[in-house]
């Protein structure tokens, strides 16, 4: 695996990184926190983000896409994480976009993707249930009638949920709750009778929805794949979403190391900057081995996934954990090195540390990921 960008994938960094810095910095989080904005993100920063290709760069270029590959789509949302920018690239691109484009039929990728890569559509997967990640337990029904299925059941933590023009709902078509065959994924209407959509804000001030189905109606051609067979999809789906969560991680810990360094050299106590103390010195040394040795594996599980290796499934759940666990010693410790300072709404770390406990338990916890990697290799 090469470890270094190419110069087209450095070109598409840059690009981010500018546009994030220059267009939804830290202050525009701020903004929709404190005027309570009811998308939840900038529509408009949205609509150029699909201008500059980054909507579309896991879609074909048939679709109207830029077919840029989970590597150029993982470098856009690292520095999306280095400015907590609020957008749909997780709910719609990478996992919307990825049921369509893995369990679509032709009819249903032509209709969808091109949207998607224009900024024009937002979708939701409606897949949880329950406090903690378990995909596999579905106790939403669809039971045939008619001329297709009725869905009745309650989701929650749907990203996105509240504003999206369409929604994936995992249901089950047969079997019980936790069997992991029987689940049939559906693109459903989010205004269709039997719909409620309820919006929640999260603590790091994100979107999610709970949403309940009562008998909501829809056609044969609404399934996404095959009947019972949705829990494969969900897997590679899922797998794709916690490498490209775990970018953004990447880019917020990174601009948490880089921005409690600066207030290490400009901090002084004792009449010197308190970075020039050994054990602060000794603290921060170790913060950048740990995120040296997360940028290796988010790369890797980047790579993995472009090359369609056999080992996503461990890559991805490695990947996920060290994510996770990095994200939250280094907020921990840019909220102490900066003392009772820290705990004010004045800096900025308080929102990095809110952002990392959410990404962290999103998709599944370091102790999900753990154990899910050690039954993958069998023990």
């Amino acid at each position: 695996m090469a470890l270094v960008l190419t110069e087209e994938q450095q070109l598409l960094r840059d690009t981010a990184t500018q546009f994030f810095q220059e267009r939804v910095p830290i202050s525009n989080l701020r903004n929709l926190r404190d005027t309570k904005d009811p998308s939840g993100f900038d529509l408009s920063v949205w609509k150029e983000m699909a201008d500059l290709g980054f909507a579309g760069i896991l879609t074909p270029e048939k679709y109207g896409g830029t077919d840029f590959g989970p590597v150029g789509l993982g470098l856009v949302l690292e520095q999306s994480g280095r400015t907590l920018a609020a957008s749909p690239l997780i709910s719609t691109v990478l996992l919307c976009g990825s049921v369509v484009q893995l369990a679509g039929s032709a009819t249903q990728r032509q209709e969808i993707l091109p949207t998607i890569a224009a900024g024009e559509t937002i979708m939701a997967l409606a897949l949880e249930e329950g406090p903690h990640h378990n995909p596999t337990h579905i106790a939403t029904t669809a039971k045939t009638g008619g001329a297709g299925f009725r869905i009745s059941g309650k989701k929650t933590f749907v990203l996105d949920g509240h504003v999206a023009d369409k929604l994936i709902v995992a249901a089950r078509t047969s079997g019980n709750t936790n069997d992991k065959s029987g689940i049939t994924l559906f693109i459903v209407d989010p205004k269709a009778d039997g719909v409620s959509i309820t919006r929640t804000l999260m603590v790091d001030n994100r979107n999610a929805a709970n949403i309940n189905f009562d008998n909501v109606t829809v056609t044969d051609d609404a399934v996404l794949g095959s009947v019972d067979g949705g829990h494969d999809v969900l897997e590679q789906v899922l797998d794709i979403a916690r490498i490209g969560l775990s970018a953004e991680m990447l880019g917020a810990i990174q601009e948490v190391f880089d921005t409690t360094v600066e207030y290490l050299k400009e901090r002084k106590q004792f009449g010197v900057p308190i970075g020039s103390f050994q054990g602060l010195k000794h603290r921060i040394a170790d913060l950048f081995a740990e995120i040296e040795l997360s940028r290796s594996v988010v790369l890797d599980a980047l790579s993995a996934l472009e090359a369609r290796r056999n080992d996503v499934p461990q890559v991805a759940s490695l990947t996920k954990a060290r994510l996770s666990d990095t994200a939250r010693r280094m907020t921990n410790e840019g909220l102490q090195m900066r003392g009772g300072m820290g705990m004010t709404d004045q800096f900025d770390i308080g929102l990095f540390m809110k952002r990392a406990r959410v990404t962290a338990a999103t998709f599944g916890d370091a102790n999900f990921h753990r154990d899910r990697y050690a039954t993958l290799e069998g023990f």
